[in-house]
């Protein structure tokens, strides 16, 4: 006979519980330590050298010429070179130097969004981050979506792929994704290792490619005159000609892609002995030598690459549906090389495509653990690996569906995102420069920010639906993280409070008598009559017996768009009493925690003593989610009870 007995409830209780385990493991205040390729080392772990850390980024900015090469011939046609010279001088002469103060200023790998972060205070910089987020959420996602789609079209169109995957790319690119959230899942173990020989592999496979395509141009001599030819035939002049590129090389903007990477694996890189946290010189130093390199190497393959598809493969075939069509340089492999060379490059490709989308998801974990959870605009959960991967996968798959699967229709999203993240770059390094008193670099930081914004804007003209596909991210964003912050604006929000020597000393003695007792009060300079009034209405009020000591506690809001925070309580004695003054970004949660603290150094349930504030309640409670402050009194006996859910140790609320 069957057992049909449900689980007991304490079995499904310890069911759950092991999930929570499994999905929280690795929970940690510290943004970026988890396990993917750009964690942040442990304190023991000494770095790698920069061209090792280079793979690393290497695997998301070198694998864009699975695509790229195709890409700019659809954009540009016949002035595929042309435009990729364009490109490649706006990456030499603006990103390259961009970045390279962007290491400067930002070392341990926060990137341009945390320069723009220290340039505006309060609400309107926590905003500005929230859509930067959302820009740079749409780079990373993105990249997971766009590479893995040109992946499933290396599987598709090698010959001796089954008959039966052809026309599956959705299917392919969906499985892709799929591995590349169970592998993070299951916990991401040190990539640079396999980043070096991905990359080294790659690079080499490719320079066979271009020599090889150049033997063959070498070969046939008619190849360069036909090209230049019908490219005189179909453009008028060499103005026309320049024009025409100037115009349509926004397009090819994705060809910039790996300098946010190639900042944010910073904390990767060994550096020299005598770097400090607060100097890294020598981890500046090589993260230099790691942008200019890969930059170097990627303009040489990027031209050449622009050049041999040009010269090599007809126009037609580039197009959706063509055997070019999103590899290219594969096309030109299976074709001058033989199917088994050819089919060696496309592992090659597919492997590189699919670890550049582990490379954007690790850096979407870097990410979203460092700016949303310090915010309040994110559950604790953010600073797990395992909730992010689901939701970002789960995300990535939605995108995918969208897009069907097709590297061009994705393209201009993905360099939507990529021109924003350097716009903002170059702007927060234009004020950096600026404020450091470096007239001559900030006038050509200046004309730099203003190319990239000429070349985000005719992107967007272009192809608005990378804006589209943003603005989903950014609205996306603000809602819930504003939802969150409503929802989490009555925890404690304190992770350490200290006392002063003088504040200890004032509570020790306020409290040798009895409950220590405590009159809220407005933060403000007071005059002693001030003090005197305020002290005999609340003991009228609220029946503080007479003849017990009292101490004032006045909280100074310094920045209310703050989430957490530790708090140093200051003791002072001044107009005839004795005050406690403390800075925090609220002032009921802040009140909430001092009384807690309080009573853990003294072993006795403090009393806190209130006014009722005037004012229709909700707007009160407005006033508090923004300001901070508000209808102080039912706030912080909420904040209170939510802390502490024992009602004997829970510090008693008076109002009068």
């Amino acid at each position: 006979m069957t057992d049909t007995t449900p689980p007991s409830s304490g079995t499904r209780g310890e069911l759950t519980a092991r999930c929570r385990t499994w999905l929280l493991n690795g929970l940690t205040e510290q943004p970026a330590q988890h396990p993917g390729p750009h964690r942040a080392p442990t304190p023991e772990h000494r770095g790698h050298r920069w061209w090792r850390v280079m793979c690393l980024t290497g695997v998301d900015y070198f694998s864009t010429l699975g695509y790229q090469p195709g890409i700019a011939a659809l954009a540009a046609g016949l002035l595929s070179p042309l435009a990729t010279l364009v490109l490649l001088a706006l990456t030499l002469l603006g990103a390259l130097p961009v970045y390279r103060r962007v290491a400067k200023e930002s070392p341990h790998g926060e990137g341009s969004i945390a320069m723009l972060e220290r340039l505006l205070p309060w609400w309107a910089g926590k905003l500005f981050v929230l859509v930067l987020l959302g820009f740079a959420a749409t780079d990373f996602i993105i990249t997971i979506t766009l590479s893995a789609a040109d992946a499933s079209a290396h599987v598709v169109e090698n010959p001796y792929a089954p008959q039966w995957l052809h026309g599956e790319n959705l299917w392919i690119t969906l499985v892709l994704i799929g591995l590349l959230g169970a592998v993070f899942l299951k916990g991401f173990r040190e990539a640079i290792g396999v980043a070096v020989v991905l990359v080294a592999v790659y690079l080499t496979l490719n320079v066979v490619v271009l020599a090889t395509s150049a033997w063959q141009v070498v070969n046939e001599p008619r190849v360069v005159p036909d090209w230049w030819d019908a490219m005189t035939t179909e453009h008028s002049s060499p103005f026309v000609m320049i024009g025409v590129a100037l115009l349509v090389f926004p397009k090819l903007a994705l060809g910039m892609s790996g300098f946010e990477t190639g900042v944010a694996v910073m904390p990767q890189i060994k550096g020299g002995p005598q770097d400090t946290y607060e100097h890294p010189v020598g981890r500046i130093r090589d993260t230099r030598k790691l942008l200019t390199t890969a930059a170097l190497i990627m303009s040489v393959f990027l031209l050449l690459s622009s050049l041999a598809t040009t010269l090599l493969i007809p126009q037609d075939d580039f197009k959706a549906g063509g055997p070019a069509n999103g590899r290219a340089l594969a096309y030109l492999a299976h074709r001058y090389l033989g199917e088994g060379f050819g089919t060696a490059y496309d592992v090659s490709t597919i492997c590189i495509l699919w670890f550049a989308g582990a490379s954007a998801l690790a850096g979407l974990l870097n990410l979203v653990p460092r700016f949303l959870p310090r915010y309040g605009m994110a559950p604790e959960w953010t600073r797990a690996v395992r909730p992010l991967v689901l939701v970002f996968v789960a995300i990535a798959t939605v995108i995918t569906w969208y897009f069907d699967a097709n590297v061009d229709k994705q393209s201009g999203a993905y360099a939507t995102g990529v021109l924003v993240l350097m716009l903002s770059a170059s702007f927060a390094s234009t004020v950096a420069v600026r404020r450091a008193g470096h007239r001559r670099a900030a006038i050509g930081f200046a004309v730099i920010t203003v190319v990239f914004a000429y070349t985000l804007v005719a992107n967007v003209i272009e192809r608005p639906d990378g804006i589209k596909i943003a603005a989903l991210f950014i609205v996306t964003i603000v809602l819930t993280s504003f939802a969150s912050r409503v929802h989490r604006a009555f925890e404690l929000r304190s992770a350490e409070v200290d006392f002063d020597t003088t504040a200890t000393h004032f509570v020790e003695e306020a409290a040798a008598g009895g409950p220590l007792r405590i009159i809220a009060n407005a933060p403000s300079e007071h005059t002693s009559a001030a003090y005197r009034l305020k002290e005999y209405q609340q003991r009228q009020e609220t029946h503080i017996p007479d003849g017990h000591p009292v101490l004032f506690l006045e909280v100074f809001v310094k920045d209310s768009s703050d989430f957490t925070a530790d708090l140093l309580v200051h003791g002072e004695e001044k107009h005839g009493v004795r005050r406690l003054r403390v800075e925090a970004a609220t002032v009921p949660n802040a009140i909430a925690a001092v009384l807690l603290r309080v009573r853990d150094l003294t072993g006795d349930v403090p009393h806190a003593y209130f006014t009722w504030t005037e004012g229709a309640p909700f707007g009160r409670l407005l006033r508090f989610l923004v300001f901070g402050d508000g209808e102080t009194a039912p706030v912080t006996r909420e904040v209170l009870r939510r802390a502490e859910p024992d009602p004997e140790r829970r510090p008693r609320v008076h109002v009068g």
